[in-house]
């Protein structure tokens, strides 16, 4: 083994979201390494890991919805952490909360989160992350129990304990998601977080005050009635990950699963509702 590197250069229009699926769909095959740009995605996998067929799999990559071309090269070894340091910039949401990595100088904000992403969604730069922290930051959360599913990095669920949730259930389908929860909730002195893998199927016979769910529309519709049944009485539920132009098909399965919609922020055309019981 030489110990090199192929690099993936993959120019995306429009790059969001199609960054983030693409990244989870190469995970999954062996790439290392991401690094996101304005263009699309920079993906690392070592030498002897890739084959020619590898891509052919990449559901994302015959999509009508996106324009995806990408070119190749063998590279030699690269710093990873060096590489990621130079690309992740603290995020500072209403003054009020930083989201950062464990190497940046300490901010002097109400709320500070240290998260090492590594290949998990959520770190805060991504706008549907943006708002569900600005929802957050909105509302009281002393003493409620608290579902974030889809939970990514943890980011959500960190923050609902800041703030005084006194029980979190953090729930991701995805095994790199539910580890690196688990690290960034240790990092966060946030251990009594619940982390578990998964879907809504590990929701049976369980109730919460509050519910995040920052996933993707057909998900979230698939999946109302879930919610809707884990949802105490004068709960509220905070959904994104969708479109502005897809708050019709979001309030009408509220209504039917008995939620009221009550408003929604919105960042680059992506919202986050805010609806109760």
């Amino acid at each position: 083994m030489n110990g090199n590197y192929i690099e993936f250069d993959f120019k995306i229009e429009p790059v969001e979201p199609a960054s983030e699926i693409l990244i989870a769909e190469l995970g999954y095959l062996g790439f290392e390494s991401f690094v996101e740009n304005e263009d699309g995605v920079l993906a690392y996998i070592p030498v002897e890991e890739y084959e020619e067929d590898l891509l052919v799999n990449v559901h994302i990559l015959q999509s009508d919805e996106f324009e995806i071309t990408y070119s190749k090269k063998e590279i030699e070894r690269v710093n990873w952490n060096e590489e990621w340091e130079k690309n992740f910039q603290p995020i500072l949401v209403d003054d009020i909360c930083t989201v950062r990595a464990p190497f940046h100088a300490k901010p002097d904000t109400e709320f500070d989160i240290i998260i090492e992403p590594k290949m998990s969604f959520g770190t805060g730069h991504h706008a549907t992350t943006h708002l569900m922290i600005r929802h957050i930051l909105e509302n009281e959360w002393i003493d409620t129990s608290v579902l974030d599913m889809g939970c990514g990095t943890g980011v959500l669920a960190i923050l609902t304990a800041m703030k005084g949730a006194s029980k979190i259930d953090a729930i991701d389908i995805d095994n790199w998601c539910y580890i690196n929860t688990l690290e960034n909730a240790e990092r966060n002195s946030c251990d009594f977080i619940n982390v578990e893998e998964g879907g809504a199927e590990l929701l049976n016979d369980r109730s919460y005050d509050m519910i995040l769910a920052n996933i993707n529309l057909n998900i979230l519709l698939k999946d109302m009635p879930v919610y809707a049944t884990c949802l105490k009485e004068g709960g509220k539920i905070f959904l994104s990950g969708f479109y502005e132009g897809d708050l019709p098909a979001i309030k009408k399965s509220l209504e039917v699963n008995g939620l009221k919609f009550r408003d929604y922020l919105e960042k680059d055309n992506w919202i986050a509702v805010k609806a109760f019981r």
